[in-house]
């Protein structure tokens, strides 16, 4: 965003922006719950054989020697979760750019809230894993899952502040940094020094069109951006990291202010509506085509391409590879007595590291945060507020399966008993993290209810 144009954007749109994003993370949300709990009666109905059988049939693409051919739940994994990181990515950088970390102020506490809610529950793993063949598994209970809680949230209407949504948002999004640098550090098994070289190289390219060039098409950027995703699978390094850093060099700046984007559009209505003809539709009126291409390049100039990115990809991700990774990985088989089954090491610290550790290192590091007086709490919250948005934290889902799917590769059941633990620690705090915020935090709708 040009300097121009930050000065003049006005608070009202950004909140209305925030809000537009909250709602599309918490319909996600409830897409994603629907096709968990369908992936779960699947695996666990008459049918359960053709569950896994239609998600290791095999799909190869390719054109003569270049072929890839991988299970259909490798090129979920694999392929659309490089997607949802891409627009990880873009969120990352849009909130640090003009979002919720982008201001010390705004940053303190998120990010320590974050830095707690990953440090404790690795140290619950631990206590319950050392020197086990689970302790691979450090960094599944790090994870919070955004469209799950956020989800949650929107079941309490007006009764939760937006400062604790933004709050949430901003915690969330900080998780997600940690949970790549955690993918990227130390779940990379061997290197393909050739092949990173390649995709290190896409990446150069793809800032220098950006910062070098000016190049605001995204063509380019999603051809090269293919050729990063390939390279970092082919390297070792998870081809979801390619993601994100692709979503680094995509601009953010905007090449026109509000002022002139106004005075743009105004000039070109006024043309628009001295060429109105009767009888003369905008098909054959060449004045009026002039008028309307005109716009089309203003609004081009005043946006950025990573909002309209953004914008293009976010329901693809909210209602399409989200709910296609929750229905592919979330099909455990609940035979035998699940409760023993989380009693063992690899559950018992994935179930308490989310369930206890997020809510301890949340609430904790916020509290002592505050009282340092290092940063406030957000608008109209109060601790109670901050506790429940510490227990919503806990639900780590996507994020969680998809660590733990990278952790245990060549151990099946550590695998499953990760899921169990996954999606019963994720109910609970779902569930305690809404009557939390719903029967003991203040109500800040002044209706005394939901909406």
């Amino acid at each position: 965003m040009s300097q121009s144009a930050g000065k003049q954007f006005p608070m009202h749109t950004l909140l209305n922006s925030f809000d537009a994003f909250f709602r599309m993370e918490a319909a996600g949300g409830i897409a994603l719950m629907v096709c968990t709990v369908v992936a779960l009666i699947w695996a666990n109905s008459p049918w359960a054989q053709s569950y896994h059988a239609l998600w290791q049939t095999k799909i190869t693409v390719g054109i003569g020697s270049w072929v890839l051919s991988k299970a259909a739940i490798l090129w979920i994994n694999d392929g659309l979760m490089a997607i949802f990181f891409f627009v990880v990515g873009l969120e990352i950088k849009r909130e640090i750019l003009v979002g919720g970390l982008s201001t010390p102020s705004q940053t303190i506490m998120p990010v320590a809230a974050a830095l707690g809610g990953m440090v404790v529950p690795a140290l619950f793993f631990f206590a319950f894993n050392a020197g086990e063949e689970s302790m691979a598994g450090w960094g599944i209970p790090m994870a919070t899952d955004i469209a799950f809680a956020l989800g949650i949230l929107s079941l309490l209407g007006s009764r939760v502040p937006i400062g604790l949504k933004i709050f949430l948002t901003a915690l969330a999004i900080v998780d997600d940094i940690g949970a790549i640098l955690v993918i990227a550090i130390f779940y990379t098994t061997s290197l393909d020094l050739t092949a990173l070289g390649i995709g290190v190289a896409m990446l150069g390219l793809m800032a220098l069109l950006n910062l070098r060039w000016g190049i605001r098409h995204s063509i380019p950027y999603l051809v090269l951006g293919i050729i990063v995703w390939f390279a970092f699978l082919k390297s070792g390094i998870h081809a979801t990291i390619a993601g994100v850093l692709a979503a680094m060099t995509i601009p953010a700046s905007t090449n026109m202010d509000c002022t002139n984007f106004v005075e743009k559009l105004r000039s070109a209505a006024g043309v628009f509506e001295m060429a109105i003809t009767p009888g003369k539709s905008v098909l054959t009126n060449k004045e009026q085509q002039v008028a309307l291409h005109s716009i089309e390049d203003a609004y081009e100039a005043v946006t950025t391409p990573l909002q309209n990115i953004e914008h293009a990809l976010h329901p693809w991700v909210s209602f399409c590879i989200m709910p296609v990774f929750a229905l592919a990985n979330a099909g455990v088989a609940l035979e035998g007595d699940v409760f023993q089954e989380l009693m063992t090491p690899v559950a018992l610290g994935i179930f308490l590291g989310l369930i206890v550790g997020k809510q301890v290192g949340v609430a904790a590091v916020c509290w002592v945060v505050n009282k340092l007086g290092l940063a406030p709490y957000p608008d109209r919250t109060t601790f109670m507020h901050i506790y429940g948005a510490s227990c919503l934290a806990g639900v780590g889902f996507t994020m969680s399966i998809f660590i733990a799917n990278l952790a245990y590769v060549d151990a099946t059941r550590l695998v499953e008993l990760s899921k169990i633990a996954i999606l019963f620690a994720s109910l609970l705090a779902g569930l305690w993290g809404y009557l939390v915020l719903r029967f003991f935090a203040p109500d800040v709708s002044g209706k005394g209810g939901t909406d």
